[in-house]
């Protein structure tokens, strides 16, 4: 038994206990667990935005052409539908950022001027841009 259980009194190792056994925890328990497929998945997910924001950093002829496939999408599937946000002018910026809520990462739209706000792309668009 763990040793900081034992300090507590008994009707409160009681509820810990119980907690522990309520299928209902045990279900949680098992959501949060991630398999070796998931962890996979997610490593080769960070190592592309990483290469990506390399290549942004490094390579103009990326950034631009990353901006352009993101206005073109824009232009055919219309920017509720691109970005999670609103873009009031044309001219932006593109950056990897990250999520302030999950802290991953994600390819993000940065209006041009003092405006200090970062639009996320959808995630199906984000996984398009990765690939190419």
């Amino acid at each position: 038994m763990n040793y900081f259980l034992d300090l507590l009194p008994s009707h409160e190792r009681d509820k810990i206990r119980e907690k522990l056994r309520s299928p209902e925890a045990y279900e949680r328990l098992r959501e949060k667990v991630k398999g070796p497929e998931d962890l996979e998945r997610e490593l080769k997910v960070s190592e592309s935005y990483a290469n990506l924001k390399l290549s942004l950093e490094t390579e103009p002829e990326v950034k631009e052409r990353l901006k352009a496939k993101i206005r073109e999408d824009i232009a055919e599937n219309g920017i509720e539908n691109v970005l999670d946000g609103n873009l009031e002018s044309g001219d932006f910026d593109v950056a990897v950022g990250e999520d302030e809520e999950s802290h991953q990462e994600q390819i993000v739209v940065l209006p041009e001027g003092n405006v200090a706000e970062k639009i996320p792309v959808k995630p199906a668009f984000a996984e398009r841009y990765l690939k190419t």
